[in-house]
């Protein structure tokens, strides 16, 4: 029997512990997504939204919800770090010559795209959810909040590449983590989860992008 120290040393340890916790987060991501959708039935629908997450299980939920998804942050984080280093180690001397043949774009920017969504994570709570910051103004709802914010060119901008920077991480995210939990047997089933991974980004990209360009635009005021 494997001692769980062990496995998790082991490079096949801490890729399933990746992809798990990739799984919390994409989950979290997909909900978030909905959530934001409903800005689009107006005041009341969001604003209830917020008022729901806060006093869902007597304000339990969200601490809940909050502890699990900084637990699953600080693993995906400490995961990705430590299988890099030990890429790293393993080839201490640079390829003189790279060429790209398997990988995709998505898979050798998951580290860049990775880094400017901890950022944006960090822009985006102190814009929307603790209320520091107010591009747009102040508003004391999330309502206000959000189409205040996104009436200003450069917010969107700024959201717009964290997303895309979402959507390649997502991609690449969706088919390592299913590929590391056995999901990639055959060719048909590697055509599969390029589809999905790629459909799945595509979703998340577009999903969250929807509300800020809505606002900019003036369908949404």
């Amino acid at each position: 029997m494997v001692e769980p120290e062990a496995y998790l040393r082991s490079s096949i340890g801490r890729k399933v512990v990746m992809a798990v916790t990739g799984a919390i987060l994409l989950g979290f991501v997909l909900g978030h997504m909905l959530g934001n959708l409903t800005v689009y039935l107006g005041p009341e629908a969001i604003n209830g939204y917020a008022v729901f997450l806060r006093a869902f299980l007597h304000g339990a939920g969200l601490w809940v919800a909050r502890i699990v998804l900084l637990v699953a942050v600080i693993l995906h984080i400490w995961s990705a770090t430590s299988l890099t280093l030990t890429s790293r180690r393993a080839r201490p001397v640079a390829y003189a010559r790279v060429e790209w043949r398997e990988s995709t774009y998505a898979s050798r920017t998951m580290r860049w795209s990775g880094v400017i969504i901890l950022l944006f994570v960090i822009y985006h709570l102190l814009h929307l959810t603790w209320n520091i910051i107010h591009p747009g103004g102040a508003a004391a709802e999330p309502y206000g909040r959000v189409v205040n914010g996104f009436q200003i060119w450069s917010v969107v901008l700024v959201y717009t590449i964290a997303m895309i920077a979402v959507g390649f991480h997502v991609r690449h995210g969706t088919w390592s983590a299913l590929t590391t939990l056995g999901a990639n047997t055959s060719a048909l089933a590697r055509r599969r989860l390029n589809l999905l991974a790629y459909a799945v980004a595509l979703v998340v990209t577009v999903g969250f992008l929807l509300p800020p360009f809505a606002i900019l635009f003036g369908f949404v005021s």
